[in-house]
């Protein structure tokens, strides 16, 4: 499966297309409205998000709820287009200078893209370096998630810390699916009701001083089968892929899986997860510090993802930039922006992980529909069983 995405921040609409969805995966269009909803939400967001409610449209690749095999269209409308008609107009203009930008934001890509593409107006760089176009990210991934449920795979995604305010973790015992009705009713996606008001308080202040906080996530995504991914090439391991598709994200600086970066303050036992066999001859781990991943290959444990987001660089206290041309001194332009979009960045790191994960899935179970894919994952689910089984009666014969 892939994807491509358009759309600016400002223009009609956001679009997407997926190639390579099997046939016949019903799509439940108030799941993927629900997914972009949540993307809208979360303390601390800007005015943005009180003019947009975004709800997606299939253009093509559906018919009476059910995928076809064929490209799936979808589009969701810019409504803030009515107030940015003249300024991101398509149509040929003698004058390109409406609420043009030539000072660039530090933090920003306006900049290096200016430089990259030759442009003097920085709008036609931060209109696509946007955030905005995300919102198509999670529809995307969305549509993953309901392939991903038809295996009984649950995806969910959660605040760990915003600025200094770090929450205590959620006990492992607790299902995805469970974690997710939970992270619903936090005003940040937060299952720590104690650290919750205290975030609340930091980004208030972020605010009543002109800057903004950035903060980590977590994702968990439950019920994958060993055997994702790949060891055999660097392009094909999944926790490679899985950091790309993080780091894609606009403000997301660094990934962590499992135990991340504490496996490097600590010794090889307190780090690998020991493999065990129960009175019924089953595997088990009593850890998960792999995070699901070992060598590039899913373990048949729960995906563990961390990333981090960096505060959003446009700030109401501009920092010092130029002006292109005369190279004078001046403040930074300031756009209409958040003061904190960790909740929202958890969402799309949800939908980015997600389609990885289908894709790799996919890649695994090949099939052109939905049924041949779930026979492939059926008769692979028979060959685990299996293989266990001859490594028990191999043990026991000798």
């Amino acid at each position: 499966m892939r994807y491509l995405t358009g759309g600016e921040s400002h223009g009609p609409a956001l679009t997407g297309i997926i190639e390579g969805l099997p046939a016949g995966l019903p799509l439940e269009i108030e799941f993927i409205q629900q997914q972009l909803a949540r993307r809208q939400g979360g303390y601390g967001r800007g005015g943005r998000m009180a003019i947009e409610k975004d709800r997606v449209q299939f253009l093509s690749g559906v018919r009476f709820g059910k995928t076809l095999g064929s490209p799936l269209t979808m589009l969701i409308e810019n409504k803030d287009w009515v107030n940015w008609q003249d300024v991101m107009s398509t149509a040929a203009c003698e004058t390109e200078t409406l609420r043009a930008v030539d000072s660039p934001r530090p933090g920003h890509a306006d900049l290096a893209g200016g430089i990259k593409y030759g442009h003097r107006d920085l709008r036609n760089v931060l209109e696509r370096a946007s955030a905005r176009e995300t919102a198509m990210r999670v529809a995307i991934g969305a549509v993953a998630s309901l392939l991903l449920q038809e295996f009984q795979v649950e995806t969910t995604s959660f605040v760990l810390s915003i600025g200094g305010v770090e929450a205590r973790a959620p006990e492992s015992s607790c299902a995805a699916n469970q974690l997710r009705e939970k992270t619903l009713r936090s005003e940040l996606y937060c299952p720590d009701r104690e650290a919750t008001p205290k975030m609340i308080k930091a980004i208030d202040q972020a605010r009543q001083d002109g800057n903004t906080l950035g903060g980590v996530f977590e994702v968990w995504v439950d019920g994958l089968p060993p055997g994702l991914g790949s060891y055999v090439h660097p392009d094909r391991r999944l926790d490679g892929r899985l950091a790309g598709a993080l780091m894609s994200i606009p403000g997301i600086k660094g990934v962590e899986i499992g135990l991340g970066f504490q496996a490097a303050l600590r010794y090889g036992s307190q780090v690998h997860d020991a493999i065990m066999v129960d009175e019924a001859r089953r595997l088990y781990r009593q850890t998960n510090r792999a995070g699901g991943l070992e060598g590039g290959v899913t373990n048949g444990e729960r995906l563990v993802v961390r990333a981090a987001m960096k505060p959003i660089p446009t700030l109401l206290q501009a920092l010092p930039s130029v002006r292109l041309g005369s190279l004078e001194p001046v403040q930074a332009a300031v756009e209409r922006s958040d003061i904190c979009a960790v909740p929202a960045a958890s969402v799309v790191g949800e939908a980015a992980v997600t389609w990885e994960v289908a894709r790799a899935f996919c890649e695994k179970f090949a099939g052109d529909s939905l049924q041949e894919i779930q026979q492939s994952y059926e008769h692979y689910r028979l060959k685990i069983e299996r293989y266990l089984e001859n490594s028990a009666d191999a043990e026991s014969s000798n």
